[in-house]
């Protein structure tokens, strides 16, 4: 122990990160400081420790052969330090902390929420809305879902639901809608945050580089539909987006081709901590609850095939 005197903390932490990162950037990101300071950092380490861990390359950090065996160690040590912290700061499993986009709290989850609590009366939750992915490894998350491709570095991610897109509007606005290029006369609401564009569905429809009239950009996807439902336009929206509001009718799907993004909606956990009984018991219900979801969107808004020749 008392040769851990002669060497920082938060060297060893750079190191660590830099080192199960890949790059600098990516370490400072995780530890909330400047690409410079964890440059730093290292180079005190390795003064400290008389060893170089890195070779400085055009293309970045690699590791030395010593740096290697080095950091699996290191790694291991920090891994058993992070659920130390963890679990103390764990609190009763019968509060479970869930971390999700603003917009799928607000749009999809809270309409929900009282059916979990009939069902799991024992389980509180605690909704962390953020659009930021914690470090699941040494945060009070228990379950998180996120919208992308699935492949987030140093989580557990499993599919929930692959993300379709289709344009929404308020019923008024669609009442002069009949085949998919008289969309292009409506005026847009868009998410200038969104992962994706308009192109997306009008290639499937056979418009593609076709240019939507943009009435109002939004930073905020839940700001978006809110416009849409009350006429300002057409939203491109997905599923647990615009769920609800179309299964109340205050949207409605003038066409019903639905186009996968490429992404979807995944739970996310750290691949290190055990699953615990509240954590399988939410994700089973969010499943149910999704299942019922996409059952009901079927119902209000059958899913159309495109076909050129009947509906343009």
């Amino acid at each position: 122990m008392r040769d851990l005197n002669s060497v920082h903390l938060n060297g060893l932490r750079a190191v660590e990160a830099a080192g199960r990162l890949g790059s600098l950037a990516a370490a400072a990101e995780e530890l909330g400081v400047t690409s410079g300071a964890v440059s730093q950092q290292i180079a005190k380490a390795e003064a400290q420790l008389g060893r170089i861990l890195f070779e400085r390359t055009p293309r970045g950090l690699v590791p030395t052969d010593f740096g290697l065996r080095f950091l699996v160690r290191l790694s291991n040590a920090f891994q058993e330090l992070a659920e130390a912290v963890a679990s103390a700061r764990r609190r009763d499993e019968s509060v479970l902390t869930i971390s999700v986009a603003p917009v799928f709290a607000a749009r999809w989850l809270v309409y929900r929420l009282n059916r979990f609590a009939e069902r799991h009366p024992d389980i509180r939750l605690r909704i962390d809305a953020t659009t930021k992915l914690v470090n699941l490894d040494t945060s009070d998350v228990d379950v998180g879902i996120r919208v992308g491709s699935g492949d987030w570095p140093g989580v557990k991610s499993e599919l929930l639901l692959q993300q379709e897109v289709f344009p929404v509007c308020s019923p008024v606005v669609a009442q002069n809608l009949r085949v998919p290029a008289d969309i292009l006369k409506l005026p847009a609401v868009i998410d200038g945050h969104s992962m994706f564009s308009w192109e997306v569905w009008l290639r499937e429809v056979g418009l593609s580089g076709a240019e939507m009239t943009v009435r109002h950009t939004f930073n905020e996807a839940s700001l978006v539909l809110d416009a849409a439902i009350s006429g300002q336009g057409v939203m491109l929206a997905w599923q647990t987006l615009a769920g609800f509001a179309i299964t109340q009718g205050s949207l409605v799907v003038p066409f019903g081709i639905r186009v996968g993004t490429g992404y979807g909606h995944y739970f996310v956990s750290s691949p290190s901590r055990r699953e615990s009984k509240a954590a399988a018991a939410f994700k089973r219900w969010v499943r149910d609850e999704v299942e019922e979801g996409m059952r009901l969107l079927d119902l209000r808004a059958p899913r159309v095939r495109f076909d050129a020749a009947t509906m343009r």
